[in-house]
């Protein structure tokens, strides 16, 4: 299942009108099989205590995954389902910036299984997250 080539710049167009725009996530490096991006830690992803939420982290982890899987398959002949997702967060962040590397752990026929590991500025794990994917032939 080759996938496409898409330069970061038009990864990132693909942001536009989406929670990954709204949450501030830029790609910055993306290849067969791994994708890193980054995101603010500020008021669009504090939860109430000032702390970046568990569930921005889950958000970015699952962005990453499913855009990963897309860069491996035929878009125009497979659609990308999430089915499964988990974290551990082990460590806050007040400010800056968190960066995601998602890599494939699992590249099946139907089924991509990605960690992704979301890291503070000083490169200090935060949350270490799996995700698993379902790469399903369109119907025509």
């Amino acid at each position: 299942m080759a996938g496409f080539k898409r330069s970061i710049e038009d990864i990132n167009k693909l942001n536009k009108g989406t929670i990954m725009e709204q949450l501030g996530i830029e790609y910055l490096e993306a290849g067969y099989g791994y994708i890193k991006a980054r995101m603010p830690v500020d008021e669009r992803t504090y939860q109430p205590m000032g702390l970046l939420h568990g569930g921005a982290n889950l958000t970015m982890a699952e962005t990453l995954g499913g855009i990963g899987s897309s860069l491996m398959v035929d878009i125009k002949r497979y659609d990308i389902k999430g089915l499964h997702v988990t974290a551990d967060h082990v460590r806050s962040v007040h400010r800056g910036w968190v960066y995601g590397e998602a890599y494939i752990l699992h590249e099946g026929k139907n089924i991509h299984i990605w960690n992704i590991d979301i890291k503070n500025e000083e490169g200090e794990l935060v949350s270490a997250c799996r995700i698993t994917n379902f790469i399903i032939l369109k119907k025509v």
